[in-house]
């Protein structure tokens, strides 16, 4: 599987800045859950999964216990980058 970059939009930034405030370990954790989704994005530990409804067209995969982050794979310039929308609780995203 080849790697594609990520981008960062406006949304994911804020919700992730206010998402850890202060917890370094939880952001950590996070770091990690990101460089292995620029290396395989679909790699079995992030159960990666396409969302429906509301949320359809756009991706979704785990980074621990209670956080999620909802994500699409888009194609810029011939390369596929992915896109990170917003990271939250399961309750806040859904």
């Amino acid at each position: 599987m080849s790697s594609r970059k990520l981008v960062f939009l406006k949304s994911f930034d804020k919700s992730f800045k206010k998402f850890v405030k202060g917890n370094y370990v939880l952001q950590e954790n996070i770091e990690k859950t990101l460089r292995l989704m620029e290396a395989d994005v679909f790699a079995p530990t992030l159960k990666a999964h396409k969302l429906s409804g509301k949320l359809l067209g756009l991706i979704a995969c785990s980074c621990g216990y209670d956080c999620r982050i909802i994500f699409s794979i888009e194609k810029h310039s011939g390369h596929e980058v992915i896109l990170l929308i917003d990271i939250g609780t399961h309750d806040e995203i859904y």
